[in-house]
């Protein structure tokens, strides 16, 4: 009590006690004073203020409960916690239960403070604002690996926690499993993977196309089963298939329902002005001139000659050009690759719709 009673407001400190005995019959918690405390019979004798009527609880065997502050501090010195995390809006905390531990005979936990997470505005992530994102919301949409990855980056830094960090954080963990997987000695092969998998390799071989990538594919083509993006996906990788492609296939469910909830409804398609108009009919000439099995650097390269042939103030308005007026959004994925996968004729396809969708709206 000493210790606890100088961290609380006037009022709250009339009143406090660690020890909650629970009434014996309704079963409810109760946070009252306590008329007497006996240590050495280890009861405590309340007043129910309901009825007036007078109880002498003992603290053992489930008949009370501990309030906050005291019960942390408990839980460390009976179950003999020897690490804890915990938020820095628990950092005073931290410290009265490590007194109060210390006070106990026991050794209070090494600690870890970690940042707050943030929403995408910066503000603090609360269940009362509703502007959180949980972790079953998380594992809807990508793989739980994805979350480890993102805790992993950065513990003592404030995260901003919202819908549109999921993809970078897949496509992390993606990056950092082949990386683990390449790596001809065992001391580089330690990464965020390493630790993810506890410093061995999955039975499988990562994902050969990003998720990144599947999004945006699954954009293009309004994906709502799984099969209409595999059709793609074995186009591009010789014998790709579920079985033989576990995580890849994990990430196409995945990618299919965080493109239909959440890019979907967001999507906006705008119309192209006269040059880049121009610029879009040069690209479909010169993707047409490609061979068949073009590769995504030689794609790549071409689109990048033909964003230079016109005036845009820079390469980066190019590329905004073609994710907007093709695929409905204000980023998108490298060109080259995306092209690779989908399909010179289907993207040329998909650029004639674009400027026949401009012709139609004139």
């Amino acid at each position: 009590m000493a210790v606890t009673l100088p961290t609380l407001r006037a009022e709250r400190q009339a009143t406090y006690s660690p020890i909650l005995p629970i009434h014996p019959h309704t079963g409810i918690v109760m946070q009252v004073p306590m008329e007497r405390i006996d240590p050495a019979a280890g009861t405590v004798t309340w007043i129910d203020p309901a009825t007036g009527e007078t109880f002498e609880t003992s603290v053992k065997g489930g008949a009370c409960k501990l309030q906050w502050k005291a019960d942390w501090a408990m839980r460390w010195y009976a179950l003999g916690v020897d690490y804890e995390m915990s938020g820095k809006d628990l950092i005073d905390s931290v410290k009265l239960s490590s007194r109060i531990c210390r006070i106990l005979g026991g050794l209070p936990p090494e600690g870890m403070t970690y940042e707050l997470f943030l929403d995408q505005h910066g503000q603090k992530i609360s269940k009362s604002k509703g502007n959180g994102l949980s972790v079953d919301e998380w594992l809807t949409y990508a793989p739980p690996e994805s979350l480890s990855q993102f805790m992993y980056n950065q513990p003592q830094r404030a995260k901003r926690l919202y819908f549109d960090v999921i993809p970078r954080a897949v496509d992390e963990y993606v990056g950092n499993l082949e990386k683990m997987r390449i790596q001809p000695e065992p001391e580089q092969r330690i990464n965020p993977a390493w630790h993810i998998h506890a410093g061995s390799l999955p039975n499988h071989a990562g994902s050969p196309i990003s998720f990144g990538m599947l999004l945006n594919l699954a954009s293009v083509v309004n994906a709502d089963s799984p099969d209409i993006l595999w059709g793609f996906i074995r186009r591009y990788v010789t014998g790709a298939s579920p079985a033989t492609q576990p995580l890849l296939a994990r990430l196409v469910n995945h990618a299919i329902a965080y493109y239909q909830d959440l890019v979907r409804p967001g999507k906006r398609y705008r119309q192209p002005d006269a040059m880049e108009r121009a610029a879009l009919e040069d690209l479909a000439a010169s993707l047409a001139a490609l061979p068949a099995d073009a590769t995504s650097e030689a794609i790549q390269n071409v689109v990048f000659e033909v964003g230079k042939r016109h005036p845009f103030p820079d390469l980066r308005s190019f590329f905004g050009c073609l994710y907007q007026v093709l695929l409905g959004q204000q980023e998108g994925p490298r060109f080259g690759g995306f092209v690779a996968l989908y399909g010179i004729p289907e993207t040329i396809a998909l650029i004639q719709s674009a400027l026949a969708r401009r012709a139609d709206a004139a």
